[in-house]
């Protein structure tokens, strides 16, 4: 098949490499536009782009993908089927209507559940015990198309964003591969979604790693584990702006009275021990500001922390 694929991050690089490696001919690449990265803000290319462009494939970058000077050339280019994979911007209808297979998406959740763009983070969040890829059909709404192929994988309790993402980038690639080869005998039947089932994503942005010690002790660390790496979790303490890398043990606490935020241990045998509503947490991995990612132990012994400090 000819096709043209979409797509922008590191999750979508499997999925790239399945194409090629079914043998599909690779007509074009769109990805999102070079964007300012790091301390100094320089122009950086997506890694999808970087990927294209070490392989010598046509790449386009078109700051809308609405622009109607872009949807010509695609359209110019006669695609059998578009795969998207974590592209960024929402396809128009006519761009939709171009390949006489179809659109098809790579979706890091078991839809309905989890529609929108942040579906690995917020599975955590919700303290999901298993996720999974979808490959669906593409209509004009998001996440909405019936369904092709579903695979499913376990949630580890002690897992992270980063581990899930690298976990699932590579389930898309494969999941696309057997979706590929259902195509051989033509455009396959999917299979409709139940819209009452589904649920959405909140958008993930900075604000939503500060921890409030307000919440129960499931929630602080489910939180911490879903915005790893990226924002990443933070208290203050001491006036000192404290990102939390890892939550350790956890206690439940019932029967005394709990002061949300209240440092309950701060030393070299249990660590930095925090209370929250139910219980208590151990902050077992932390980063100062300009400082390394350390464990708590060894932070504690460049940095005064006293029992009954409360974090904010």
């Amino acid at each position: 098949m000819r096709i043209v694929f979409m797509g922008t991050p590191e999750f979508a690089i499997p999925s790239l490499e399945a194409i090629v490696s079914e043998g599909h001919e690779l007509i074009g690449i769109v990805t999102q536009p070079d964007r300012p990265k790091g301390r100094g803000k320089r122009l950086s290319p997506p890694p999808v782009k970087e990927w294209a462009v070490e392989r010598g494939y046509k790449i386009y970058q078109p700051e809308k993908v609405r622009d109607n000077e872009f949807i010509a050339e695609l359209e110019s280019l006669a695609p059998d089927l578009i795969v998207t994979a974590a592209y960024g911007q929402i396809l128009p209808k006519r761009i939709l209507d171009i390949p006489p297979l179809g659109c098809i998406n790579v979706h890091a959740s078991l839809l309905p559940k989890y529609r929108g763009a942040s579906p690995i983070q917020q599975a955590i969040m919700d303290g999901e015990t298993k996720t999974g890829i979808t490959i669906m059909y593409m209509d004009v709404g998001m996440d909405t198309g019936d369904i092709i192929l579903q695979k499913e994988t376990t949630i580890d309790p002690e897992e992270n964003c980063a581990s899930l993402h690298d976990r699932l980038a590579q389930l898309g690639g494969e999941a696309l591969k057997e979706s590929l080869r259902l195509f051989a005998n033509g455009k396959p039947k999917g299979i409709p979604q139940n819209h009452e089932e589904a649920t959405y994503c909140q958008k993930i942005d900075k604000s939503m790693g500060r921890i409030d010690w307000n919440m129960d002790i499931d929630r602080i660390k489910n939180l911490v584990r879903a915005l790893t790496p990226w924002p990443g979790c933070y208290t203050y303490i001491n006036g000192i702006r404290l990102k939390i890398w890892e939550i350790g043990s956890k206690e439940y606490l019932q029967e005394r009275e709990i002061v949300p935020g209240r440092v309950v241990h701060a030393d070299g045998k249990r660590g930095l021990v925090v209370s929250a509503s139910n219980g208590l947490v151990r902050l077992s991995r932390v980063q100062a500001p300009g400082k390394r990612v350390m464990e708590d132990v060894e932070f504690l012994r460049g940095n005064r922390v006293e029992v009954n400090t409360v974090l904010n």
